[in-house]
């Protein structure tokens, strides 16, 4: 499953009002397009720059933030109507127990009772924590780590329940590399400034924390280093990011018996019975290596250091759930240092999201009724449609590809679910519990229900139904076992157009381009090894595929010469799933678009054309500002490119970009015929 940083939105003429607090300054009248223009930047140096600096200008990143722009205009608004849902429950005495409302009412009174939390500290962990110190041996340790991945975090390694990549109507078995603390393994071993800075402040936060456990300050220094050594092992012994990409390398199917056999040390019956998972037959194993590595450190590595180890684990995980110094500490490190945050969002804020990232399926039946414009689902499946009849205009024409597979490929593209708007059926939260007795525990329980969900489909049929997405979930994803794509309703709301139908060029640009990226995804250079039913096969003629992977390198060297922050150079490899979409995407939206009426009578609106609206409107969509820090972060750590370069990048690529803008030989942005991506 592929899920990104951010879904373009659609504006309707029904769409919910977005509060003034959280708008941009604009003048009466003013096209949001045009107010948004920074003159003082040429289109042909800086694009990005060039169609949001103005916006960027007036409008800085606030200090609780890693970022300003439209993901956050948007995301202010879907918190101010989560709020009004949260302490509207919470307000109720007498919901009966169980009910949606009550759920949602403790859940959130829990988490905004400060002076409750903070009279409390981390005791309401004091029997997980006491249950790890009384480990005495490799099975104690698989014990507690099978506890805590039902409840908090992923010790030791990645697990989880889904969908077979070589047979999709099968739930499978995950296990792969994982139980990490900082964001990526490089963080471990990178020898640059900014890394070895990072190390530096992880080991003082590692002795902060161990220090609110109880640990005197010379115990929690020697503990510090003992986790930092043990996860230097690990982060070792993993791939690399950019190798965890090749789904036919990272999956290694194993019966359960040779599972066993070859990590002895590891008892996996003792595990999966800790999760509550039995007679489990095969499972799938994402880097056989890695797990080999820990089956010899859980000998190698005294049983106290892994005490410390899945201590730090369970209380870092839940630090933001809990008293202010315990979240202070982890927002000081994983915030501040890490994404250059410079306060906490305020409490209401922080409660809200938790509450709707915790019981988001209750919410989301509210906010259907009460936020989501009527209409929603029936103007995204129109746009989607007519980006997948470009897509197929587009696959009829290639140049590159046989018969053979573009037969195959038109297959896939005609069998791709689209999901949109909201699901048709909410899924069963009854037994989750939830009370007013503590905030951490209503976490803990949330997280408890989530993981006995995932678990109860192994062995069942595959709902192709479900969603794993809230219509709230400013957010989307292709799914390539389903061979599907699935577009949240929130994705509705355009900040600078309320109130009103916003023309073509923006609804193409950014709905359009959003569709295109989704589907493109399908064909990308990992997607493109599932076929229409969203089993991992092989459907390509050798030849096309040779053909392909020639045109997805030019794109890995195109980004891998982009500089993001400092000497940080963008992973070509890494991004190239994201950015092979992003160009697919704006190809195929600006096709559909040319189609419309707006197009083929040139209208001209705020003194813009129908081809400069649509470019603007692409870079509308992704007008974020992010602090070098989180551009860091995201480099080291992501699949996506930041979002500069998801504007520049693919327009570069573009002859059409290039018309619109004057833009020629010389400028910045401009790339010679022979050297632009040319895929789909």
């Amino acid at each position: 499953m592929r899920k990104l940083f951010f879904l373009s939105m659609l504006a309707v003429a029904t769409i919910a009002a977005i509060s003034s607090c959280n708008q941009p300054k604009k003048e009466k009248g003013t096209d949001a397009l045009a107010a948004h223009i920074d003159s003082t930047v040429k289109p042909g140096s800086d694009f990005f720059l060039y169609a949001n600096g103005k916006w960027f200008k007036q409008n800085p990143i606030p200090a609780s933030e890693q970022s300003n722009g439209i993901w956050q205009l948007i995301q202010d608004t879907i918190n101010a109507q989560i709020r009004h849902v949260c302490e509207r429950s919470a307000a109720l005495k007498n919901e009966p127990k169980g009910s949606n409302k009550q759920k949602i009412g403790d859940f959130f009174a829990t988490g905004m009772d400060s002076t409750t939390l903070n009279k409390k500290g981390i005791s309401d962990l004091k029997g997980d924590l006491d249950m790890i110190d009384n480990i005495k041996d490799i099975n104690g340790i698989i014990k507690a780590a099978s506890y805590i991945h039902t409840v908090a975090a992923s010790p030791l390694f990645g697990f989880y329940a889904g969908q077979d990549d070589k047979n999709s109507s099968r739930i499978a078995i995950f296990v792969s590399q994982g139980g990490l603390s900082l964001p990526d393994r490089n963080y471990y071993f990178d020898n640059d400034a900014r890394a070895k800075t990072i190390r530096e402040k992880f080991l003082t936060h590692l002795g902060n924390m161990f220090g609110i456990m109880g640990y005197t300050a010379d115990k929690a220094k020697v503990a510090a280093d003992k986790l930092m050594k043990l996860e230097t092992a690990m982060a070792k012994a993993s791939r690399k990011r950019e190798d965890l990409r090749d789904p036919w390398a990272n999956y290694n199917k194993m019966t359960f018996k040779q599972l066993s056999e070859s990590t002895p040390n590891i008892d996996w019956k003792l595990f999966m019975d800790g999760v509550g998972l039995h007679n489990v037959d095969t499972v799938i194993v994402g880097q056989p290596e890695y797990l080999k590595a820990v089956n010899g450190f859980l000998k190698s590595i005294p049983v106290d250091d892994w005490k410390v180890y899945l201590k730090y684990q369970l209380v870092r995980s839940l630090a933001r759930y809990m008293d202010d110094k315990t979240f202070k500490e982890a927002f000081d490190f994983y915030s501040a240092t890490l994404r250059g945050v410079k306060e906490p969002k305020p409490r209401w804020k922080r409660v809200v999201e938790e509450t709707d990232g915790s019981l988001g399926e209750l919410i989301g039946q509210v906010y259907v009724d009460e936020y989501l414009p009527k209409g929603t689902k029936d103007k995204l499946v129109e746009i989607g449609n007519a980006i997948k009849a470009v897509f197929a205009e587009r696959i009829k024409a290639l140049d590159w590809m046989s018969s053979v597979t573009k037969e195959k490929a038109l297959n896939k593209l005609n069998s791709v679910i689209m999901k949109v708007g909201y699901p048709d059926k909410w899924k069963d939260l009854s037994a989750m519990q939830i009370d007013r007795s503590s905030f951490v525990k209503n976490v803990m329980n949330a997280n408890k229900w989530e993981f006995n969900y995932m678990i109860a489909k192994y062995g069942k049929p595959v709902d192709r139904t479900e969603w794993d997405m809230e219509p709230q979930t400013y957010n989307a994803y292709y799914n390539p076992s389903n061979n599907e794509i699935v577009i949240p309703g929130c994705n509705i709301i355009v900040p600078g157009y309320e109130g009103k139908m916003a023309d073509d060029a923006l609804l193409y640009s950014i709905i359009g381009a959003t569709f295109g990226h989704e589907i493109t995804h399908g064909f990308d250079d990992q997607g493109c090894k599932y076929n229409a039913q969203g089993n991992l096969l092989n459907w390509w003629t050798s030849e096309d595929s040779a053909k392909f992977f020639t045109k997805t390198k030019m794109i890995v060297n195109q980004f891998n010469n982009y500089i993001a922050v400092d000497s940080l150079h963008i992973n070509g490899e890494l991004t190239q799933g994201e950015n092979i979409a992003d160009l697919g995407g704006i190809i195929m939206a600006y096709e559909a678009f040319k189609k419309t009426d707006q197009f083929k009578k040139n209208q001209i609106i705020a003194g813009l054309s129908p081809a400069q609206r649509f470019f603007l409107g692409y870079a509308l969509a992704w007008m974020v500002n992010e602090r070098p820090e989180a551009i860091a972060n995201q480099v080291k750590s992501n699949e996506h490119s930041p979002a500069k370069f998801r504007v520049n990048g693919p327009l570069s690529n573009m002859p059409e970009f290039f018309d619109a803008f004057g833009i020629k030989k010389g400028d910045p942005m401009w790339v010679a015929e022979k050297d632009r991506v040319k895929i789909w």
